[in-house]
C-alpha cells in the first residue's frame, strides 16, 4: 500500500505529494512547486526543499518526480528534483501539444516540441514503477490536451481536473481545453471504484470552509460534487462550465509558469550578459 504525505502551498494553493513504497523506499513526488515572488521575479525553493527533506528524513529514494499537466499557476520544480535526486521527469505524452503552442507564444526556438525536456512521456493506459507499486496512466484531457491521472494502489491523483467536491472542477478555457472532453475524463475517473481516494491538485477553499482539504473518494464526487455530481448531463456541464469560465481572470502567474513548465521546469537559457529572463508577450494571451 502506497504511503502518500500531502504538502499545501498557500502562496498558489497547490497540494504536492510524496508517494512512498514502504517495502522499497522508492518515493515519487507528484506536481512540485518552485516558490516564485512575481512582483520581484524572484525564484526560491523553500516549498520543494522541505518536501525532499521530509524525503530524506524518512530514509526514501525519490525516482520520479511527476506532474500531471503544464501548470498555469505555479512553476514545475520537477528538474529541480531531478537535478537534486536524479528522479526522472514524467507528463502526458500530448504536451507536445502544449509546447507547440505556447513556444510559438513566447517566441521560444529553443524549445523543442517533442517532449524530449521530460524523461517519461506517459499515453493512455502506460503503468510504470515507483519501487514494488504499480502506477497507471488515465489520459483525462479537457482542462490541457495533456492532463493525466496517476492511479496507484487505491488512489488517483487528478491534478486540476477535479477539485473538492464543494468546489468543482476546472476550467476548460485555456488552448486545447474543452468543456465536453473535460467532462467525459471525469466521468472516466469516476467509473474508478467507490472507495478510491481521490487527491486533487489544488484547494481554493470555498467560502464557508475555513481549511484546505484535498482528499476525497469517487463515491463522494459523484454524490457531492457542485458541477459533476451524478445526474448532471454533459450538456448541462457544457453549459455551466463554458459560463463559469468567462468570468475567470488569466491565473495571475500563467506567463512564467507555462514558460518553464513547457522546458519540464527548466528556466529558459542565460542571454549574452548571463541573464535568465521571462518573458511577458504584450496583447498574445487569450488571442
Amino acid at each position: 500500500m502506497a504511503d502518500i504525505q500531502a504538502f499545501f502551498d498557500p502562496a498558489t494553493s497547490t497540494v504536492t505529494y510524496l508517494v512512498a513504497d514502504p517495502d522499497t523506499k522508492a518515493a515519487a513526488v507528484i506536481d512540485p512547486v518552485w516558490d516564485y515572488e512575481p512582483n520581484a521575479a524572484r525564484l526560491s525553493s523553500g516549498s520543494i526543499d522541505a518536501v525532499l527533506e521530509v524525503a530524506k528524513a524518512r530514509g526514501l529514494r525519490v525516482e520520479w518526480a511527476l506532474d500531471t499537466h503544464a501548470h498555469a499557476d505555479h512553476l514545475s520544480a520537477a528538474d529541480y528534483v531531478r537535478r537534486k535526486t536524479g528522479a526522472k521527469v514524467g507528463i502526458g505524452a500530448q504536451i507536445t501539444q502544449v509546447q507547440s503552442v505556447f513556444r510559438s507564444l513566447f517566441n521560444t526556438p529553443d524549445v523543442a516540441a517533442d517532449g524530449g525536456q521530460f524523461d517519461a512521456l506517459f499515453e493512455d493506459g502506460a503503468r510504470f514503477k515507483i519501487g514494488s507499486l504499480e502506477a497507471r496512466v488515465l489520459h483525462t484531457p479537457g482542462h490541457t490536451p495533456a492532463c493525466i491521472t496517476y492511479v496507484i494502489d487505491d488512489a488517483a491523483f487528478v491534478g486540476d481536473t477535479l477539485f473538492m467536491p464543494d468546489y468543482g472542477t476546472a476550467r476548460a478555457d485555456f488552448p486545447g481545453g474543452d468543456a465536453g472532453m473535460l467532462y467525459r475524463s471525469i466521468r472516466r475517473i469516476l467509473e474508478l471504484p467507490p472507495e478510491t481516494q481521490i487527491y486533487v491538485g489544488h484547494d481554493y477553499l470555498p467560502s464557508g470552509r475555513a481549511k484546505p482539504a484535498w482528499e476525497t473518494k469517487v463515491a463522494e464526487q459523484r454524490a457531492n460534487n457542485v458541477h459533476v455530481r451524478d445526474g448532471v448531463t454533459e450538456a448541462d456541464f457544457i453549459a455551466l462550465r463554458r459560463a463559469r469560465d468567462k468570468t475567470l481572470p488569466a491565473p495571475a502567474l500563467i506567463l512564467p509558469s507555462l514558460q518553464v513548465n513547457i522546458r519540464a521546469g527548466k528556466l529558459p537559457p542565460a542571454e549574452g550578459d548571463g541573464q535568465i529572463y521571462l518573458k511577458l508577450p504584450i496583447n498574445r494571451l487569450g488571442a
